[in-house]
C-alpha cells in the first residue's frame, strides 16, 4: 500500500460525496411515491431469471440506549425494549406488503441489520426477526450475513445466539479505545470488553470481524490516537473502516452536545489519518478503498484483487451488482433504475403501513444519463479503471465526446499524479486510491451544476 503524503492530503482536504450511490440521496425528490417502487419490484418479479440481479437486504433497527455525541444516523434512544416488539410487528407489515409484488423466495445472497443498535433487541426479539425473514426470503448457502454490534450490548452468549441465528460477520464500534475520548463522546467502552468479544467471535466461528474507528473527535490527538492505532493492530480485527468525524451539529442535533473547541484542528486530523494509513500498512492491511482496509485473506481485499467489489448503501461489498431491498424507517434501497427511502419518522412509518401502504416517501427514477454515470463512477469507486470501450458498448455513447468537460477536468487530477488517463481508458494510480472520492467527483452532473459540496462530508 502507498502511504500518500500529508502534503496530498491536505491539498484535497475538501467536502464531497461518498458515493454509496449515484444519484446521491439528496437528490431524491418526493414526487417518487411508493407505485413507482412497487412497479420497480413487480418488474422484477416478472423478469427473465437469466436478467434477474442478486438480492440484498437491509434492515434498519433504529433504537439505541444511549446517545452517542458524534451520531448521525437515524436513531430512536430509549431504555424500553418493549418498543422493539411494536417494531416488529410494523417490520412484518413491510414485509408482506414486499412478498405480495416480489413473491415468496427470492433468493437473498446478503443480509445486513443495521442501526442505531441492532442488538438492542433481546435474543426473542432477534430470534422473531429472522424467523419473518426466514419465512419470506430463502437465504443462500454462504451468503453473507452481518450485523452491527454495540460491544456494550453483547456477551459471549449474545454471539453464540447471533451465530445459532445464522451470522457470520459482525462490525463492532469502538470509534476509539481513550477513555479520555470515550467519555467527551458518551460512549465508555473498555478496551478489554472489545477483545474479549472478538476473541470469542473468532471462537464461535465468524468469517470476518469489522472494526469502526473514527477520527477528529473531541480530546483526540494524534498521540492519543496511535495509542489505539496501536491496539487495534493488537485486536487484529479482519476488517476495518476508518471514518473522518463531521461535525454538523446545525444538521445532527447529538453533535450540539460536542465543545467545538475540543475538537482537533485539521493539521491534527491530517496527521491521524496519515498515521493510520501507515500503521494498517505496516499491520499487513489492504487498502480497499476510502475509509476500508481488509487482511490479505478477508473476502473484502479478495473481491478487490479480482475485480468484483462493488458499492452500496453500506459501503464496499463483496457481493456483485445486486437490487438491495431496504426493511424499516428511514432505510434505502434500490431495485432496477428505481433508489427508494421510507419515512424517517416512527410515527410517519406506522401510519403508512397501517393504512396498508409500503412506507414510502421519496426517491428517484434514474434517468440514461443517471445509469450511464452511475456505471462510470462505479467502475472507478470499487475497480479503479474503466476501459473506455465497455462503457460505449453498454450505453452507446462516444466516451470522449460524451464527457468531454470531464476529461479535462481529469487532466488536472492525471496532473497531480492521482489518475493515468490513456487512448483506452483511465486508471487510478496507488496514490490516487486514497482520493477516490474526489476522482469520482468529476463526472458526477448534479454536484458540477450547482456546487453544493458542503453539505458533504469532507473527503479526508
Amino acid at each position: 500500500m502507498s502511504v500518500v503524503s500529508p502534503d496530498l492530503l491536505r491539498r484535497f482536504d475538501g467536502n464531497g460525496p461518498r458515493y454509496t450511490s449515484y444519484p446521491t440521496a439528496d437528490r431524491f425528490v418526493e414526487a417518487f411515491v411508493a407505485d413507482d417502487y412497487i412497479q420497480a419490484l413487480e418488474q422484477r418479479r416478472t423478469g427473465a431469471a437469466a436478467m434477474a440481479l442478486p438480492l440484498s437486504l437491509y434492515v434498519h433497527i433504529p433504537f439505541c440506549e444511549s446517545l452517542c455525541y458524534y451520531c448521525a444516523c437515524n436513531k430512536i434512544i430509549t431504555k424500553h425494549h418493549g418498543k422493539a416488539d411494536e417494531y416488529l410487528r410494523y417490520l412484518d407489515r413491510e414485509i408482506n406488503l414486499h412478498t405480495a409484488h416480489l413473491g415468496l423466495g427470492q433468493v437473498l445472497t446478503q443480509l445486513h441489520l443495521g442501526g442505531g443498535t441492532p442488538t438492542f433487541m433481546s435474543d426473542l426479539q432477534l430470534r422473531a426477526l429472522m424467523a419473518m425473514l426466514h419465512r419470506s426470503f430463502t437465504f443462500a448457502p454462504g451468503g453473507e450475513y452481518s450485523i452491527e454490534v454495540d460491544p456494550r450490548t453483547v456477551d459471549v452468549n449474545r454471539l453464540a445466539v447471533l451465530a445459532e441465528l445464522g451470522f457470520n460477520r459482525l462490525s463492532f464500534g469502538v470509534q476509539d479505545f481513550d477513555p479520555a475520548v470515550q467519555k467527551a463522546v458518551h460512549r465508555v467502552q473498555p478496551v478489554e470488553q472489545v477483545f474479549a468479544l472478538v476473541e470469542a467471535a473468532r471462537t464461535q466461528g465468524f468469517e470476518s470481524v469489522n472494526v469502526d474507528l473514527i477520527y477528529g473527535l473531541p480530546q483526540q490527538t494524534p498521540e492519543s490516537f496511535d495509542r489505539t492505532l496501536a491496539q487495534v493492530a493488537a485486536l487484529r480485527p479482519d476488517r476495518v473502516a476508518l471514518y473522518a468525524y463531521a461535525h454538523l451539529p446545525e444538521r445532527f442535533k447529538p453533535q450540539r452536545r460536542i465543545a467545538a473547541a475540543e475538537l482537533p484542528p485539521a493539521s491534527s486530523k491530517i496527521a491521524m489519518l496519515s498515521q493510520s494509513l501507515a500503521a494498517f500498512d505496516a499491520a499487513g492491511y489492504v487498502y480497499v478503498g476510502m475509509d476500508h482496509f481488509a487482511l490479505p485473506g478477508d473476502a473484502l481485499a479478495v473481491a478487490k484483487r479480482q475485480g468484483r467489489l462493488h458499492r452500496n448503501f453500506q459501503g464496499y461489498s463483496t457481493q456483485p451488482d445486486c437490487d438491495l431491498i431496504a426493511l424499516g424507517v428511514s432505510a434505502i434501497g434500490r431495485v432496477g433504475a428505481i433508489y427508494s427511502q421510507n419515512a424517517k419518522t416512527l410515527e410517519e412509518y406506522y401510519d403508512h403501513l397501517d393504512q396498508g401502504r409500503l412506507p414510502v416517501v421519496r426517491g428517484l427514477a434514474l434517468s440514461r444519463d443517471d445509469l450511464v454515470r452511475r456505471a462510470v463512477i462505479m467502475a472507478l469507486m470499487c475497480q479503479g479503471e474503466l476501459q473506455f470501450e465497455s462503457i460505449e458498448l453498454a450505453y452507446l455513447i462516444d466516451f470522449r465526446h460524451y464527457f468531454g468537460a470531464e476529461m479535462e477536468a481529469l487532466s488536472v487530477l492525471a496532473g497531480q499524479g492521482l489518475v493515468v488517463v490513456g487512448p483506452t481508458g483511465i486508471k487510478v494510480t496507488a496514490d490516487g486510491w486514497f482520493f477516490i472520492r474526489a476522482v469520482a467527483m468529476v463526472f458526477d452532473r448534479y454536484l458540477q451544476a450547482d456546487h453544493t459540496r458542503a453539505k458533504f462530508s469532507r473527503i479526508i
